[in-house]
């Protein structure tokens, strides 16, 4: 018997606003962006504070120049960013393969919610990180590359556009990125800025289960890690789940994540102990019932009506799904013990 997921963890995946990429057209993109170099000093809002104090801690210039290249020159800016942040987390990947995960014809272009699926589908877990040019610049100093969104054309006449972030230099104002038939275009931060700005400051991080997106917060984090558990292996939600716990120990979701994760990979004795350690912590309903249907399994009928009884004090809105495992627990309990 499935273990089911608790409300929380169900709907913790964020909200996406959906934009569609219509167009990939590096011709186009350096008209604009000639124009726009002209007009965007006026229209950035970060670069001048970043540039003017750098954030403590960040590396005046960093380049990610091992992060593979896959030239693009169609509409397929999508699958050739996705593969090439999918290669340099170490999930190799390649344009072609990806058109048909991300890449929608009837729009010409990939949705940002496919986008993310199809890392997730690629085996990545797919964060999005703060819109600010310091946590941008922040993932890099980590290592990690960022696939962001931009406009390059106007609000009225919109182009957009993927690329990658792979680097950037403070002392002259650039960012470097992977993009279209570009291996290394280095952009002005002002100017990048403004057309990110118009793709609404939208950027993701593709990286292995286990390793955290560095500026990600618990709420994107965990949004993260259970859309990455809908479509990955167990074991490998295993893995991701307890990473998101070592930064943030007493994570509900996290704690529940892992406990289904766990579960799922047959491992009764670690889902047993997140599903405790989430009861123990914060005393929600879902988690006693989890824990008790566990311990259950585990052939530890006491301790099962325990934690049974300790959510059905709490239950709530489940109070019906508590008296069913109390139910469970009594049938498979020989009257005398009970």
């Amino acid at each position: 018997m499935a273990v089911g997921l608790d409300a929380a963890v169900a709907a913790a995946d964020g909200q996406l606003a959906v934009r569609t990429p219509r167009s990939c057209s590096p011709v186009l993109a350096m008209l604009v962006l000639v124009l726009m170099a002209l007009l965007a000093s006026g229209c950035a809002t970060q670069t001048p504070a970043l540039l003017a104090q750098p954030p403590v801690g960040l590396p005046a210039r960093v380049e990610l120049a091992d992060t593979p290249f896959f030239p693009d020159e169609s509409h397929f800016c999508g699958p050739a960013a996705l593969a090439t942040a999918l290669s340099a987390a170490g999930l190799p990947a390649r344009p072609d393969e990806l058109v048909g995960r991300v890449f929608l014809p009837g729009r010409e272009g990939s949705l940002q919610i496919e986008m993310l699926a199809g890392a997730r589908r690629s085996g990545a877990v797919a964060t999005l990180i703060p819109g600010t040019l310091e946590a941008l610049l922040r993932e890099l100093a980590a290592g990690h590359p960022v696939v962001v969104l931009q406009n390059l054309g106007l609000s009225w006449a919109p182009s957009w556009h993927y690329a990658v972030a792979v680097g950037y230099d403070l002392d002259a104002g650039t960012i470097l990125l992977r993009s279209g038939p570009m291996q290394r275009q280095a952009l002005a931060l002002r100017t990048f800025e403004h057309t990110w700005k118009r793709g609404g400051h939208w950027a993701f991080v593709t990286l292995p289960p286990g390793t955290l997106a560095a500026t990600a917060s618990e709420a994107e984090t965990s949004a993260a890690l259970v859309a990455f558990e809908r479509a990955a292996p167990p074991a490998a939600s295993v893995t991701a789940y307890r990473a998101g716990l070592q930064r943030w120990p007493g994570s509900y979701t996290l704690q529940m994540g892992l406990g289904n994760a766990s579960y799922a990979a047959g491992d009764l004795p670690g889902a047993e102990a997140a599903f405790g350690r989430a009861a123990e912590t914060h005393g929600q309903a879902a988690a006693h019932n989890n824990h008790a249907r566990v311990l259950l399994e585990l052939g530890r009928a006491a301790a099962a009506r325990q934690a049974a009884q300790r959510g059905l004090a709490v239950a709530g809105p489940l109070r019906a799904t508590l008296l069913d495992t109390l139910q469970a627990i009594n049938a498979a309990t020989p009257a005398a013990a009970r």
